[in-house]
């Protein structure tokens, strides 16, 4: 078993190792193994981001990504795993400075490994889904709020302070720069006219950014200003984007990401009959010394 090799950003040859070995594992698990904003980091150099690359002679068998806040992904290709790798892939992603573990999908093999390795569980995200399209949700907008539609070049901005504001509490989200904006506007699945804008008095208060993906809908992200909280903004909100891909764009069905330790947001999502269909598990590595 070859040394894992650690570099602060992958060459052509070793982004499409990296890309088969994710499909590979996409296709054995039916899930990513690694987030959206991890394969993005792989098109190019990121502050803080590292990538372990893990070796058998020539074969790519594991891949391992660490971000600058000490958040590791790590996968293994699915015809070289009970080899061993995954083991000395995790060992590596802790010894290179990781802090917190992403198993996606709960998958069996990698909670057996986190726990064997002594790392304690953190967090659940959970994936929720409903079919579409959705019944007529009674959720107007408040009072003096108005509807539009995501202007690209124009709008990128305003968004991104109102985005830091409602997500104050989440760094993940709230600490999103132009840089992650920008590459998700480059991204194939964009699409300007499911990104909905609410404004009161020309500014920005409130959005919902839908996805539409593999052919299921997705609430992307949904944002309140805090001085809309309680409104019934973001209900309403979510209801726009809810119509949007099952009326206008037609989708079977819709998923969305609520963190399990955000019982109020998980309550929402049920009363619109979301349901949860797969989970992502967060374990903290066990301190040492």
């Amino acid at each position: 078993m070859d040394a894992v090799m650690v570099v602060g950003s992958v060459d052509g040859a070793q982004r499409a190792a990296v890309g088969a070995l994710l499909e590979a594992a996409a296709a054995a698990d039916g899930k990513a193994a690694v987030s959206e904003q991890g394969r993005l980091a792989l098109r190019g150099p990121r502050e803080g981001v590292q990538h372990l690359l893990q070796y058998d002679g020539p074969d790519l068998v594991g891949y391992g990504q660490l971000d600058g806040a000490g958040t590791a992904e790590l996968v293994v290709d699915p015809a070289r795993r009970g080899e061993g790798y995954g083991r000395a892939l995790a060992g590596a992603v802790v010894a290179t400075g990781a802090r917190q573990v992403w198993a996606h999908g709960g998958h069996p093999a990698a909670r057996h490994l986190a726990e064997a390795l002594g790392m304690e569980l953190v967090r659940e995200l959970r994936q929720m889904r409903r079919p579409l399209p959705v019944e007529e949700v009674a959720a107007p907008l408040p009072p003096g709020v108005t509807l539009r539609t995501f202007v690209t070049g124009a709008d990128e901005d305003a968004w991104l302070a109102l985005n830091a504001a409602a997500f104050a509490h989440h760094p993940e989200q709230g600490g999103w720069t132009r840089k992650d904006l920008d590459d998700r506007i480059g991204e194939p699945w964009f699409d300007p006219s499911g990104f909905f804008l609410a404004e009161r008095d020309g500014r920005l208060v409130g959005f919902h950014w839908t996805k539409v993906e593999d052919g299921l809908g997705e609430v992307y992200v949904v944002g309140v200003s805090p001085s809309e909280q309680g409104s019934g903004l973001g209900r309403a909100l979510t209801a726009v984007g809810l119509r949007h891909l099952g009326g206008e764009r037609g989708l079977p069905a819709v998923l969305l990401y609520v963190d399990a330790d955000n019982p109020a947001a998980v309550r929402v999502y049920e009363r619109l009959g979301f349901t949860v269909h797969e989970v992502d598990l967060m374990y903290r590595v066990a301190a040492t010394g």
